[in-house]
């Protein structure tokens, strides 16, 4: 089962470009239209509408699930569509997390150094320039509790308010945060006897299942919902987390398609169950490297000034002799002519300037320990120096061909021990779920292609039940057409207010893109049900507020 840890990602350090700035968009009013035929369903009912899920359901937003983030939700946003046409059935009822903030998810360790609860990001200017132009740019900021208050600690014992209690048979919004497919099957997930992250459990789920003997499920509580329509979009975290970790296996493994293609399908089939007058709306999975997430930080973000350059340098000078060393003494070691070349990229320097490139650790590297050990027998190398060179027989500086997730900014440029001398990123190299590098790039790449596959294989075969979202081309058209007029609203891939759809975590939409993907969905379900359920009205959700001080 995989590993998932509420750990590690994110206390974000990006600084927006000066676009935060722009001017508001005045929409152009239209004429008020002539009335139409009243909506119809179609071929489906529905009286109550069920989803399933993971954080995009949930409607997190800005690295937080908080009672508003919920409100706003897509299924929510959905529903209302439904509801006010007269096609809907009632209320939607969400699990109340019951926190003005939420409890953010990709923050560690939260609470902080000064115990105060961590919760959403907003964009906030902050006191450091901008090495390349001088000023100070907002970037998104936790914002805190006071001290003692924890409405959005995820734990019962501290927060009893963080339990559901209500009944899961009248809920309509059965998404979790931070869920893979193989987590939603699986009662260890809701199981507070055994809260261990690594055989799948998640407080978020647990919280519905409480007290959580271990005899529920994700899916069978949706399924047990009895809803006459249902929409699932499950499985993006099967590749996400992995690529928000770095592509580090140890904090988030990535599923293989035969795995998920089995999930998939077992998740797919318990929603539909026996009853045949049952449809619902699945969605597929876009490219996540257009997210914010995953473009806001360049390869080379560090700025030096001279004198720190000129240190830094000095500091690498030795290992840079070592791996002339190397060169020098090719074929006494058995160096061949492929690792020569690579030895070639591994030198590492550093400039005044604004856009050094970090130091990690790449897996792929050769590990280059048994012919620093070579020099040493050689005598090249004394023991210290052959000490000193123990942290970095696999290491290189980033190229453009790295992804560095929002990740980074966590750890980027902090001292490791309070040791000035030891800088993450510039003389400790980082690890490996801080850079993306080409080859799990590639990796996560063909993994969503083939997780795409299967999903509009099960959508092909159960034609007559079920309708396909094709969220991937919409999010496509509108990176390539870098943005687009909904409702008299420009819209933007990206965070800036006041047209991005993103919220300040760079991957979950903010509550207008969760009303841009409510369309998406909308429009599929009009296509394959003959229904004429009105599109949402963009304009009326808002995005990104402006930065605060």
């Amino acid at each position: 089962m995989k590993k998932i840890k509420f750990s590690h990602i994110l206390l974000i350090t990006i600084l927006l470009a000066s676009s935060c700035k722009q001017e508001p968009i005045v929409p152009i009013a239209a004429p008020t239209p002539e009335p139409g035929p009243a909506p119809i369903s179609g071929s489906v009912s529905f009286t109550k509408f069920v989803a399933i899920g993971n954080s995009f359901v949930a409607g997190v937003q800005g690295g937080a699930l908080f009672t508003d983030g919920q409100t706003n939700s897509l299924p929510a946003i959905m529903a209302k569509q439904f509801a006010v046409t007269g096609l809907g059935g009632g209320a939607f009822v969400q699990p109340d997390i019951k926190a003005t903030l939420g409890y953010n998810l990709f923050i560690t360790p939260n609470p902080g150094t000064d115990n105060k609860v961590q919760g959403r990001l907003l964009l906030q200017y902050g006191t450091t320039p901008d090495c390349a132009t001088g000023t100070v740019s907002p970037k998104p900021t936790a914002q805190k509790y006071a001290l003692g208050n924890l409405e959005a600690v995820p734990n019962p014992a501290l927060n009893p308010a963080f339990i559901y209690t209500g009944s899961k048979a009248t809920l309509n919004n059965f998404g979790v945060p931070a869920i893979t497919l193989g987590q939603a099957l699986i009662s260890a997930t809701g199981n507070w006897g055994n809260p261990n992250p690594a055989v799948g459990f998640s407080p978020f789920y647990a919280r519905l299942a409480y007290p959580g003997t271990g005899t529920s499920t994700i899916i069978g509580d949706a399924a047990a919902a009895q809803g006459s329509f249902f929409m699932m979009w499950l499985g993006l975290d099967d590749f996400f987390l992995y690529a928000a970790f770095g592509g580090d296996p140890t904090k988030a493994p990535l599923n293989s398609s035969a795995a998920f293609a089995g999930q998939y399908g077992a998740a797919l089939s318990a929603m539909l169950g026996s009853n045949t007058n049952l449809k619902g709306v699945i969605g597929n999975f876009p490219d996540i490297f257009v997210m914010p997430h995953f473009t806001s930080v360049s390869y080379n973000p560090i700025p030096l000034d001279a004198a720190t350059a000129s240190v830094v340098s000095s500091g690498f000078a030795g290992y840079n002799a070592a791996l002339d060393g190397l060169v020098a003494n090719a074929t006494a070691f058995g160096i061949g002519p492929a690792l020569v070349a690579e030895i070639g990229t591994r030198k590492v320097s550093f400039a005044a300037s604004c856009t050094n490139k970090i130091l990690i650790t790449d897996e792929t590297l050769t590990n280059l320990g048994p012919y620093f050990d070579a020099l040493k027998t050689a005598g090249a190398i004394t023991d210290p120096q052959r000490a000193a060179l123990a942290p970095y027989v696999q290491v290189r500086q980033t190229t453009a061909t790295d992804v560095i997730p929002l990740s980074t900014g966590s750890v980027l440029g902090t001292l490791v021990g309070g040791d000035p001398t030891k800088v993450n990123g510039v003389t400790v190299p980082l690890g490996d779920q801080y850079c993306l590098i080409p080859t799990e790039i590639t990796a996560i790449k063909a993994a969503r292609d083939a997780f795409n596959s299967t999903i509009s294989g099960l959508a092909a075969s159960n034609s007559s039940r079920i309708a396909l979202a094709d969220v991937n081309a919409a999010l496509v058209a509108l990176v390539s057409n870098k943005a687009g007029v909904m409702n008299g609203v420009t819209i933007t891939p990206n965070i800036n207010p006041p047209t991005g759809i993103y919220s300040e975590d760079g991957v979950h939409p903010n509550t207008r893109g969760y009303a841009f993907l409510s369309t998406v969905f909308i429009q599929a379900i009009n296509d394959k049900f003959g229904s004429t359920v009105p599109l949402t009205d963009i304009s009326k959700y808002s995005a990104t507020g402006l930065p605060i001080n």
